[in-house]
């Protein structure tokens, strides 16, 4: 599907619509990054129902307009948790959320902490399978928009 290119394992699995995806996410290759490693059907279902809970707080928020990128990316750990009276080990997820005017720079979207608290619980409540969030604080540069 993307001859010569690093993320063309598991393309088939990608959807073949965007109304999943966050703003400026123009092509369907592009969710393959946001999961390190072995990308499952399994995996893209998990990342869809994150990203949703994402999006809709941050909607909720009254913030989607002042975001330029927003998403969710699977990290490829698996973390110790506790639900309940038990323990879990699953999965691990980090959100991104860029302000840009060009792309070529971008700062982390400075969130409130009960923000992120809010969209965490609800995360770790609504899919299963995750047990860990984390924030992106990272700018560009250093750092890049996309994780990979």
């Amino acid at each position: 599907m993307w001859p010569n290119c690093a993320i063309s394992e598991g393309a088939e699995l990608l959807p073949k619509t965007e109304e999943w995806l966050p703003p400026l996410w123009q092509h369907e290759a592009r969710a393959a990054i946001r999961i390190p490693g072995n990308i499952t059907k399994e995996k893209l279902d998990l990342l869809r129902a994150v990203d949703a809970v994402y999006l809709d707080e941050i909607r909720k928020a009254g913030l989607y307009d002042a975001i330029w990128q927003a998403f969710a990316v699977l990290l490829p750990v698996r973390t110790v948790g506790v639900m309940g009276d038990g323990w879990t080990y699953d999965q691990a997820c980090a959100l991104r959320a860029v302000t840009s005017t060009d792309g070529m720079t971008a700062d982390y979207y400075p969130f409130e902490h009960a923000f992120l608290g809010r969209v965490a619980a609800r995360i770790i409540n609504e899919c299963r399978g995750i047990n860990r969030v984390t924030y992106d604080v990272t700018s560009k540069p250093p750092g890049t928009i996309e994780w990979e």
